[in-house]
């Protein structure tokens, strides 16, 4: 175990590293417990807000801190990839005809291209530093990203609850390395929303009780991925034509403006065929149809039933009769939450001929 302290040297060469990675942020963290960050998780999910996200307070005692879930740990390495869409994520929120994806799943599995990258810095950093141990870890592990970015400088957590930055926006996925290394720390990142708004007032199904507060069971993202039944019927009209995820809180958030796409990764370029999806052929899609188009994709771990659930929704929303047969035909379906969703959206169709 490495336990002498770090020199600011390494620091630097640890960010030029991950720079040339493709990580366009990267920042330190101390890897102890901080009691006011494990305290608003324990109240988040006191509250309820994970749903059905058992997995959130399964884990709790991970979460609370790096040295929770790997004692050893002495630092973290926070770092965020850009993920800045090459076009507007609002354009098709009136199409009758077309479903929008969220830009985060129009490329590549982002878990596979973050995790490929963090395991090259971690292999350079055991090369730099003998005895150096390390993990690394994107979104699936009990991981506070967020926060641990907010605390390594690379951004504040918004009043939507993601992470902002002023030089990437919205638009960042995180990652992290813990390590027994004892790295100096950054200083946290100041909040720079002010007085804004924009998030809160564009959830189109009231997600956010307050400032910084998600209620994950009213959360776009949350019923078109991690909700497993029929989606409750007062939220399904906000659902609009939202079939995975939702950008709208990010989309509007002014920080954005100083986001480049340039930035971006090449792997996380959206596919032409997710870019402006037309629901008649997702409706269409049978298991193999739905695997075979979302291979590699993070779409492909909801399954068709599921997404086709989603796409369902979007078409009782669309006012567009030309999906009557499509939906009909999807009433007698053999999974009962698809066929309910099928039979939801062909009474909407109907009620105005």
């Amino acid at each position: 175990m490495v336990n002498a302290p770090a020199t600011s040297d390494l620091a630097a060469r640890i960010a030029g590293q991950a720079a040339a990675l493709g990580f366009a942020a990267c920042g330190f963290a101390g890897a102890g417990e901080d009691p006011l960050r494990a305290g608003r998780l324990e109240e988040w999910l006191g509250e309820g807000h994970h749903g059905s996200m058992e997995w959130m307070a399964a884990r709790l005692d991970h979460r609370r801190s790096p040295q929770g879930l790997w004692p050893e740990a002495r630092s973290v390495i926070a770092l965020g990839m850009s993920y800045a869409p090459t076009h507007d994520p609002l354009a098709l929120e009136a199409s009758p005809t077309h479903a929008r994806i969220s830009v985060y799943a129009q490329g590549k599995d982002y878990h596979d291209v973050v995790k490929k990258r963090l395991k090259a810095l971690a292999r350079w950093l055991v090369e730099a530093e003998p005895g150096a141990q390390v993990k690394v870890f994107v979104d699936t592990a009990p991981v506070m990203e967020k926060p641990l970015g907010e605390a390594a400088g690379i951004g504040w957590q918004g009043k939507h609850t993601n992470m902002v930055s002023a030089t990437h926006g919205s638009w960042l996925f995180l990652g992290a390395i813990y390590t027994t290394l004892d790295l100096a720390p950054d200083e946290p990142h100041r909040d720079q929303c002010g007085s804004c708004r924009a998030c809160l007032d564009a959830c189109p199904t009231n997600a956010f009780p307050a400032p910084y507060q998600l209620d994950a069971r009213r959360c776009i993202s949350y019923l078109t991925i991690e909700h497993k039944g029929p989606v409750p019927d007062e939220l399904r009209e906000g659902l609009g034509n939202r079939i995975y995820g939702c950008d709208d809180c990010l989309a509007v958030c002014p920080w954005n403006k100083f986001a480049s796409a340039a930035q971006a990764i090449a792997e996380f370029l959206p596919r032409a065929e997710l870019v402006a999806p037309r629901l008649a052929e997702l409706l269409a899609l049978d298991d193999a149809g739905f695997r075979a188009l979302f291979s590699g994709s993070p779409i492909k771990r909801i399954g068709r039933d599921r997404f086709v659930r989603n796409c369902l929704y979007a078409a009782g929303n669309s006012g567009n009769a030309a999906l009557t047969a499509q939906v009909d035909a999807l009433t007698s379906d053999a999974d009962p939450v698809v066929a309910e969703a099928a039979s939801w959206a062909l009474a909407r169709l109907t009620a105005n001929p």
